[in-house]
């Protein structure tokens, strides 16, 4: 309880380090367990082995985006309860979650086997990638249930007051993660089936231990018989502010499909892959992004339900300085040692060669990705989910969708490379996407100013002493 109680009383830059530094390594040991499997299979098995793993990214992107759907929605309703002093209304939001991700990942699994060749086809799979793809699925398929469990409850853990205890959680499955990877690979010689094994045992691990945490009797907000029930408020709640996580993952999903096409029409297999090693460095930088916004979540949702709008406004502010600078640091790595970057993952030249016009291009607007998931992420700690919505939709939906068709089939008109085109595209996005969100950014300075009383949606007749509206 007195960790709660801190994040109204201790200062906003202390606080942001207690919760953003967990929250980074949690979000960067997330991004190890696709880098470990890209880097042993590019020096161990091939780059078809790569380009196959790439394929199945989207799908593991829609995974992600259930276990957003719930998590993000749940530890965001959490925090700006908790600000309002109501444990009993948190503890219910607990149980209601898992009750979400229950639905979820049985509905996505089940799906994912019966449509499964149609799915990866779908993402661009070829005649010569989809067996790898194929592989890969049929085994990770089923732990992806405990990734959705894990990605919920590691962030009710943080939200609840122990973020050291998430990123550990994170961290040990991470770590058990790189051994099996070893273990099956190199040592067993499993191949790309041996990745997904690592994968799954390590995701499972991860989610018995977080369930472990809520089970406790020391823990402060922790698994009880009335949290179970079931409440139509609570899910729409939660789902309402996880929406936007969700639709930025699931379009990311079905942008990507769109863009192997796009890849593979212009570039071939081999451009896939270097997509695939390319965007795991850009989502390395997201990770660590997306971490430095985790850590700011409960404290501004905290502050924003007890109406400390001061500490919104420091919060905020002091987030989006550390991302825009982390944004600016990998985009000049990427600018600077685009080569040395694609040599962890390939030892391919050709696949190099592919890949550094892939890495400038899809990267040097860095800083700019960082101003607008920090935006989006504020909005959706805050309860305001449509803001957060348009703002992480912008870019994929708004306007790379339209674009990744039109600027590299300009290119090719005037004889140039159609695949520099795709990667060009990418950059555009990002520059039009981060000005719609200073745009939506400029119609909410309300919530800073003093005075501005949060709405919190609950039933009347379960409203508590801090909780008498709508």
């Amino acid at each position: 309880m007195d960790n709660i109680h801190k994040l109204e009383t201790e200062s906003i830059g202390k606080l942001l380090m207690q919760y953003a530094l967990p929250a980074v390594i949690t979000q960067v040991v997330a991004s190890v367990y696709n880098i470990v499997d890209r880097v042993f299979l590019g020096q161990y098995v091939g780059a078809l082995a790569i380009a196959g793993l790439a394929i199945t990214m989207p799908v593991m992107n829609i995974i992600h985006a259930l276990g957003s759907l719930v998590g993000v929605g749940a530890s965001s309703r959490m925090s700006i309860v908790l600000g309002r002093k109501d444990e009993r209304w948190a503890e219910k939001i607990l149980g209601n979650s898992m009750l979400l991700t229950f639905f979820f990942g049985f509905l996505f699994v089940t799906c994912g086997y019966i449509f499964m060749d149609r799915i990866l086809e779908m993402f661009g799979a070829s005649v010569d990638t989809i067996g790898y793809a194929r592989e890969y699925m049929q085994i990770v398929l089923p732990g992806m249930f405990f990734t959705t469990m894990t990605f919920n409850l590691t962030g009710l853990i943080r939200a609840s007051g122990y973020p050291t205890k998430s990123m550990w959680i994170m961290a040990g499955g991470a770590i058990l993660n790189i051994f099996l990877d070893a273990l099956f690979i190199m040592v067993l010689g499993l191949g790309i089936s041996g990745a997904a094994w690592a994968t799954t045992i390590s995701m499972f691990s991860t989610a018995v231990v977080a369930v472990l945490h809520f089970v406790r009797p020391k823990s402060f907000i922790r698994f009880k018989r009335h949290a179970w029930a079931p409440k139509l408020y609570i899910f729409r709640n939660v789902l309402l502010i996880g929406m936007s996580p969700f639709l930025m993952n699931f379009a990311a999903s079905f942008v990507v499909a769109l863009l192997n096409r796009q890849l593979i029409r212009y570039g071939g297999d081999l451009a896939v892959g270097a997509y695939g090693i390319v965007n795991t460095y850009a989502s390395f930088l997201v990770m660590f992004i997306l971490g430095l916004c985790q850590g700011m979540q409960p404290i501004a949702g905290y502050n924003y339900g007890a109406g400390h709008n001061h500490r919104l406004r420091q919060v905020f502010g002091l987030t989006m300085r550390v991302s825009v600078t982390v944004g600016a640091l990998g985009a000049l790595l990427a600018m600077v040692l685009p080569g040395l970057i694609l040599r962890a993952f390939t030892s391919s030249s050709e696949l190099i060669g592919i890949g550094v016009p892939a890495m400038r291009y899809l990267n040097v607007m860095m800083p700019l990705i960082a101003f607008t998931i920090t935006n989006s992420q504020f909005f959706q700690s805050i309860d305001k989910p449509w803001i957060a919505i348009t703002t992480s939709l912008s870019r994929q939906v708004l306007f790379l969708i339209p674009l990744m068709f039109v600027i590299p089939a300009v290119m090719v008109h005037f004889g140039h490379d159609g695949l520099i085109g795709v990667w060009q595209t990418c950059t555009v996005c990002d520059v039009l996407g981060a000005a719609l969100a200073a745009v939506l950014l400029s119609t909410q300075l309300k919530v800073f100013r003093p005075g501005y009383v949060a709405p919190l949606r609950r039933p009347r007749k379960e409203a508590g002493p801090k909780d008498g509206k709508c």
